[in-house]
């Protein structure tokens, strides 16, 4: 009996992680950035520390004389905290941008990488927003954010330093509510942290919607369903609003008693301070010098709410690249050590077995070889596995049980870099890039020379539209070649093909739905491009495969029979009942 195990969960984000993996190797930039916050927050202490000197030694004395050094130190100590703050926002901010870009690269790297399966389970608009939205909080672990909250707690210790030397008791009646603040405030970060990770994940489900019913907007406007996605997409950002209202309501909790507990503080210390200063424990510089830095040390405070907030969204945020970046990718197979050199291009499936889903099998052992430069047909009904078994060869999915290789290679083992190169593609509805004919073309090859590409657009007969174009190859398609009719698609998708120069090449029913002149332009393209190559044809019209070398006839998952085209016929089974079929229509 085997035992399978649970898949490891990714590490959850915390400080110290972040600060290894992010703060750390900035260490040098962040160091900078603190000694440029501790001048600054330095610079704010002079003006409430002149305040007693103003009070006490100038005004109440009388002494006008001592105001105007007083005031040239004070203007001078405001220069330096401007210049500082700014070149502290400057320095910080464009660093904390650069690790955004550098994170989404990242995690775009990484999604480019895993296996066919998850995408086929995930939304392209939500990996959209994975990518760019999960690493924008960062900003503020490396940014602005994290500096300040050091800078701040620097300053209230100065502060609270400054403050225990001109009124103990005071300072001690003003340290009650910020403690307690600092309590509550922890556990309103632990809420509300799992509030910000649920919020990426709606975000990434709307997006995605959004992606797709743009992507799909013909069908919409066609079956007049844009009722029904407005309502699907209201739905959506009212989950996002009471999410955010959610973290909104905390957060603002949160400011809300850091102002309410120092504000009572504040009413304390006026009540206490006036009875000082009457009793004479205090000058009135003393109690105003107090108030002023009080300000400097409750500020902080009250900046923890919404620093700590940012810094709470941050972690969320690492959490859920987190869960993407330690997802296995393609290549992570330790056995995957064989390189392929150039192919010959022989392909064998040796009993193999295929589920996407355990409890329903789609392949029940297959079996059959292509030789190098031959042509294998797979007719059958919808359903039938024809895809999967072009999936396989591809090496878009593993076998369950049984081999597919390639001149004698198990492709479970290959490097498949060192595969894909030598492979080629033309789908039933092949997907063109925005941009350009000229760009979409170069796509498989973008170090082709122009002789190169000229030759694959005349194989592929795209120079019979493009010569029709003002702008030719320079030709904007269109998101997914709008622009172009289905026949103009499989044509550049022909010539793409081309111009790969592939070993093996899989063709799934590229001239389904054509017109019959399109078709006869593509037939003539894909005999050229079939010339020469190992390849796997799914057709729907049989009559596009008579040549075929081996045709499979494919039901419920198993090669139902196999033959030529005249020997199939003669046998006078399933494929010659599909053939006088769609020969009377």
């Amino acid at each position: 009996m085997s035992t399978s195990k649970k898949p490891k969960l990714p590490p959850k984000a915390s400080l110290k992680s972040a600060f290894v993996t992010i703060i750390w190797p900035r260490r040098r930039i962040l160091a900078v950035g603190l000694l440029l916050i501790v001048i600054s927050r330095a610079c704010g202490l002079v003006l409430p520390a002149s305040i007693k000197i103003l009070v006490d030694d100038i005004i109440t004395p009388n002494q006008l004389g001592k105001l105007g050094p007083l005031v040239g130190i004070v203007a001078l100590a405001v220069l330096v905290q401007s210049v500082t703050s700014y070149a502290l926002v400057q320095l910080l901010s464009v660093e904390a941008q650069l690790l955004i870009s550098k994170l989404r690269a990242r995690v775009q790297k990484h999604i480019l990488h895993l296996p066919l399966r998850y995408f086929d389970n995930t939304k392209s608009g939500e990996l959209v927003s994975r990518i760019m939205t999960d690493a924008e909080g960062v900003r503020n672990l490396v940014g602005t954010g994290l500096v300040q909250l050091i800078g701040g707690l620097l300053t209230a210790v100065a502060a609270f330093v400054i403050l225990l030397k001109i009124q103990a008791t005071l300072t001690f009646v003003a340290l009650i509510p910020a403690v307690l603040f600092g309590v509550i405030s922890t556990r309103a970060f632990k809420i509300i942290r799992p509030v910000f990770r649920e919020r990426g994940r709606i975000n990434a489900e709307v997006t995605g919607r959004l992606t797709e019913s743009l992507g799909g907007i013909r069908v919409i406007k066609g079956f007049n369903a844009e009722a029904r996605e407005e309502h699907v997409f209201e739905l959506g950002v009212t989950r996002l609003f009471e999410n955010v209202k959610k973290s909104l309501t905390t957060t603002s909790f949160v400011t809300s008693l850091a102002t309410g507990l120092m504000g009572l503080a504040s009413v304390a210390l006026m009540w206490m301070g006036a009875h000082r200063i009457t009793g004479g424990d205090m000058t009135t510089g003393d109690f105003f010098s107090f108030m002023f830095f009080l300000a400097l040390l409750i500020s902080p405070i009250v900046q923890m709410s919404n620093i700590g907030s940012q810094i709470t969204e941050a972690l969320a945020g690492l959490d859920r690249m987190n869960e993407i970046l330690h997802m296995p990718l393609e290549e992570d197979d330790p056995t995957r050590t064989v390189q392929l050199d150039r192919i010959e291009g022989q392909v064998r499936f040796e009993d193999v077995q295929f589920a996407y889903d355990p409890e329903t099998p789609v392949l029940h052992g297959i079996n059959f070889e292509a030789a190098p430069g031959s042509v294998i047909a797979l007719v059958g009904s919808s359903g039938s596995g024809k895809s999967t078994i072009a999936g396989l060869a591809a090496s878009f999915m593993q076998p369950d049980q049984g081999r597919v290789l390639v001149d004698g290679q198990d492709l479970a083992k290959v490097q498949l870099s060192t595969y894909r190169k030598q492979l080629g593609l033309v789908l039933q509805d092949d997907f063109l890039f925005e941009g350009t004919i000229r760009e979409n073309i170069l796509f498989a090859r973008p170090d082709a020379t122009e002789a190169q590409l000229q030759e694959a657009v005349k194989s592929a007969n795209v120079a019979e539209f493009v010569d029709r174009f003002e702008a030719g190859l320079e030709t904007i398609i269109g998101e997914r070649g709008v622009k172009l009719s289905g026949g103009q698609r499989q044509r550049v998708a022909i010539a793409r093909a081309l111009l790969a120069d592939p070993r093996i090449l899989i063709l799934d029913e590229a001239t389904s739905n054509l017109d019959t002149e399109s078709e006869a332009y593509i037939q003539a393209s894909l005999a050229l491009l079939m010339r020469g190559r190992t390849t796997l044809v799914i057709a729907h019209r049989l009559s596009t495969i008579q040549r075929a070398d081996t045709i499979l006839v494919i039901e419920s998952g198993q090669i139902a029979e196999r033959g030529t085209h005249e020997e199939l016929l003669a046998l006078g089974g399933r494929y010659h009942r599909l053939y006088t079929y769609q020969a009377r229509i």
